[in-house]
């Protein structure tokens, strides 16, 4: 007989394989493979592998991906004149660029020169949609709520305004983001300092604010479930609409901890609203820079968000006007 673990997942079920509950099968390509067990992964979750539900949407989300990582790939591999050494040495630190500020938002730069940036962008984009179509009507087709999707819709907001909505109404592709390890970050850097320090965003403070708050509301949660799990605390829904010992236990463990506790349901609203406003309030924050506002450290010096620095210096006179 299994006992109670703690932490870590140590019985895994090995039932006949489930198939799944019926849906529609009258897509190109329907359901398919044979349910086998995995030891290993059944250590992190469910020990079953498959079937799997790809449908048109999800091959054609997989073509368009491939098509883009082929494209980034391949333009990476080139900077290196076609050494594999160098390809694996560098890639870190490769990237493929978005068009130069003197292109604009026009639709076909040379390809060396943004335009298979162009390319990338516009076959990633398409696979990252055509997944959110297969999210949404697999969730519809199994009769679940469609809360995945729109999570998924929050992420791809972000997504779209740093390469798409931003650049242009910033009139140019060059205010994109490049595809690459290091270099996206180094654009985040130098995005920051451009604009006088993202610190100084409000909605990058609300950004990061629901950003810990998600991680930390996720660990509150899988910790309380783990502690009352000997209770039987793993079927939420139960404790839900017949409250029992380990829902009990864990709202007095929270009452007495912090004087006020979540349910077994809003717990799971409470995560999804801090997680889904992480990617949404960053990427009105990023929308909003460059567009409506120049420098966020003046503006928040100008709104009383920050101090000004001291004057420890006396005023230098302008050489070219002459006033200080």
């Amino acid at each position: 007989m299994a006992g109670y673990q703690n932490i870590f997942t140590r019985v895994q079920v090995h039932a006949p394989p489930y198939d799944g509950v019926p849906s529609e099968q009258h897509e190109l390509w329907p359901r398919a493979g044979r349910p086998f067990f995995s030891y290993w992964l059944g250590k992190l979750g469910d020990a079953q592998i498959g079937p799997i539900h790809l449908g048109t949407t999800g091959i054609a989300s997989l073509l368009c991906g491939f098509i883009a990582i082929e494209i980034i790939g391949l333009n990476m591999w080139a900077s290196v004149d076609w050494s594999p050494v160098e390809f694996v040495r560098q890639l870190p630190w490769l990237a493929l660029e978005p068009p130069g500020a003197e292109y604009g938002i026009s639709l076909f730069p040379p390809l060396n020169d943004g335009g298979w940036w162009l390319i990338a962008g516009f076959f990633l984009t398409a696979s990252i949609v055509l997944w959110w179509v297969r999210v949404y009507t697999r969730a519809r087709a199994l009769g679940m709520g469609t809360h995945v999707a729109w999570a998924f819709a929050a992420a791809i907001w972000l997504y779209l305004v740093l390469g798409f909505i931003r650049p242009l109404l910033m009139g140019s592709w060059s205010e994109a983001v490049p595809f690459g390890i290091f270099p996206h970050l180094d654009w985040t850097a130098a995005f920051s300092i451009r604009y006088g320090n993202l610190f100084y965003n409000p909605f990058h403070m609300l950004s990061i604010a629901f950003l810990y708050g998600s991680t930390l509301l996720f660990a509150m949660h899988g910790a309380t479930i783990l502690a009352v799990s000997r209770y039987g605390g793993e079927r939420e829904i139960e404790q839900v609409v017949d409250r029992g010992t380990a829902s009990e236990r864990a709202a007095l463990f929270w009452r007495w901890t912090m004087g006020f506790n979540a349910t077994m349901e809003s717990i799971h609203r409470w995560a999804w609203w801090f997680a889904v406003l992480c990617p949404l309030t960053g990427g009105i924050g990023i929308l909003l820079t460059g567009t409506a506002v120049d420098n966020w450290f003046l503006w928040s010096v100008k709104h009383g968000v920050a101090p000004a620095y001291p004057d420890v210096f006396p005023a230098v006179t302008d050489p070219a006007g002459g006033a200080p």
